[in-house]
């Protein structure tokens, strides 16, 4: 693999600053910069966190959400073009608009997007108008223009170039009239993981979003797809979820892959860690995948 680079996206436009806009630095404290020996981190300003729902695109900070990803995508592309693998801290969900962008300009790319929810829902469903909640949606272009189809470059991503892995919040993840198992989206839910193991999981997924005619592909992993028990610093629990070795697994697999263009990790919330074990363990595991 490329030399990494860290880009420190610490944004909670899309939820809420309960804590996760904390994660870059908790886990630059918990040694993961270090291991990665990613001394020159960029770090991505954020605009202010507003709470007024626009009446309009019914979403919080969709505009301060476009600016953040226009910032975050400069900051890949420069990456790219220097030839090293960025790895993203987030933040929240709605940072992967700006990896998504980047490569859009560069090509046609998959998305393999680890989470335990769809975030797949349109503005009216979203009882806050959070952003995080409809991420994967805004990607493969639905939605408000400000955010679907940004600087024109509608969709960031394809249905069929997408593996939506480790879903389990079987909510109703539907945009209009499409549940997102009716898309030409691919899932591969928690519990398919757990029937067929991590590495029928891998070879699924590259099936879609590194088959012929892509230029490759971005990895979105939410620590939420991890099993609650192991991971309950995040502001939405749910039961359930991928063990670590099922999420190592899978992301060693991605990542092993030369066509792998990136990582993203998101909604980690160091305020619901308190002694630090969940952010070293965390740290410890990227360092291993990447």
């Amino acid at each position: 693999m490329q030399e990494p680079v860290i880009i420190e996206v610490p944004s909670p436009l899309g939820l809420r600053p309960t804590g996760l806009e904390l994660a870059p630095a908790a886990l630059r404290r918990a040694g993961l910069h270090e291991r990665l020996h990613a001394t020159g981190a960029v770090q991505i300003d954020i605009p202010p966190y507003s709470d007024v729902r626009d009446p309009e695109t019914q979403l919080l900070n969709a505009g301060a959400i476009a600016e953040v990803a226009r910032r975050t995508s400069q900051a890949v592309e420069a990456a790219l073009d220097d030839e090293r693998f960025p790895v993203l801290l987030g933040g929240d969900c709605s940072i992967l608009l700006g990896p998504l962008l980047s490569l859009r300009r560069r090509g046609r790319y998959g998305l393999a997007f680890l989470d335990g929810h769809a975030d797949f829902v349109q503005p009216s469903d979203e009882p806050n108008g959070e952003v995080a909640s409809l991420d994967l949606a805004l990607a493969t272009g639905r939605g408000p223009d400000v955010l679907a189809n940004l600087d024109g470059w509608w969709p960031l991503v394809r249905d069929e170039d997408v593996a939506l892995i480790g879903y389990r919040v079987n909510e109703d993840d539907s945009f209009g009239d499409e549940h997102v198992r009716s898309t030409a989206i691919t899932v591969i839910d928690c519990a398919e993981v757990h029937d067929t193991a991590a590495g029928s999981a891998v070879k699924k997924a590259l099936a879609t979003v590194a088959r012929p005619g892509l230029d490759g592909f971005w990895v979105h992993f939410d620590v939420d797809v991890l099993d609650d028990q192991l991971m309950p610093a995040v502001d939405y629990r749910e039961p359930g979820g991928l063990t670590w070795a099922e999420a190592e697994g899978i992301l060693s697999g991605l990542l092993a892959d030369e066509r792998a263009r990136g990582l993203e990790v998101t909604i980690f919330n160091p305020r619901l860690d308190p002694d630090g074990s969940i952010a070293a363990r965390l740290a410890d595991f990227i360092a291993t995948v990447v």
